[in-house]
């Protein structure tokens, strides 16, 4: 498979022109030739992580993949200069050869492949709905657990499932038994009035911010903050897991940050 053909094709099933006036991220191949002007190189192995930095890129590169898709790439907005930092990173992928792929908040909503949709397939949550309004599109989901957990007891199924090591941050100020989950990953602390709004009992983010605790306290509204790297795993795992389908030879480049 070619490269243009590889990035036509996660574009398409992620809906990323959807996205394109929603998103700062520079959605889809970000790094590589487009197959307009110069050759369209094949695709036989694909790296999947987190971030594009230094480190992935380069252990990308050492896994001898043709491609690095990622959730988090190197371009928010407009773009000058290919100086320092910029170059920096730059610097792995064309010195190897190296594609870049990118997917921010189409992977965050896609109702089933997205980092939304890992967590809740995690949570064994029922009747999936989208969460997380922006503009006409979403970046999460909402669904029921059928027989309702304590707050403890969610709190250990997502440490267990997105960061048994750095564990999860638990405000806990809801009711004893939660039945509706809101779930919108990385950094959507914003997105906690809609998650009251639709009669959530929790609501599973990634990271938090200051104000979080008080608004979460006063709406009486359990707040999980798993950790805005370990959230956002699952999305590009199940990109992973379709190049696999497709037949291309894939690896997953760990590269945890702790936050």
């Amino acid at each position: 498979m070619n490269l243009s053909t590889f990035c036509g094709r996660l574009d398409d099933r992620l809906r990323t022109d959807a996205y394109a006036d929603l998103d700062a991220s520079a959605n889809g191949l970000q790094v590589g030739p487009d197959g307009s002007g110069r050759a369209d190189p094949d695709i036989d192995r694909a790296a999947f992580a987190v971030d594009a930095a230094v480190e992935t890129a380069e252990r990308a590169a050492d896994a001898r993949a043709d491609v690095l898709c990622v959730h988090h790439g190197l371009f928010w907005g407009g773009f000058e200069r290919a100086t320092g930092s910029t170059y920096d990173r730059l610097a792995p992928f064309f010195a190897n050869d190296l594609a870049l792929y990118v997917s921010h908040l189409p992977l965050d909503g896609h109702p089933e492949i997205g980092n939304a949709a890992g967590i809740a397939d995690a949570l064994d949550l029922q009747n999936l709905e989208p969460f997380g309004t922006l503009g006409p599109e979403h970046i999460g989901l909402r669904g029921h657990l059928s027989d309702g957990v304590a707050p403890d007891d969610l709190y250990d199924r997502l440490t267990a499932e997105c960061d048994p090591e750095h564990g999860v941050r638990h405000l806990d100020f809801g009711s004893d038994r939660i039945e509706n989950v809101a779930v919108a990953t990385g950094s959507a602390a914003d997105w906690l009035d809609e998650a009251v709004e639709d009669g959530a009992d929790a609501f599973v983010t990634g990271e938090g911010k200051q104000a979080v605790y008080h608004e979460a306290r006063e709406a009486g509204i359990h707040v999980y903050l798993a950790g805005h790297y370990a959230s956002e795993t699952f999305g590009v795992r199940s990109l992973q897991s379709l190049a696999k389908e497709w037949g291309i030879e894939t690896t997953f480049i760990d590269c945890p940050t702790g936050l």
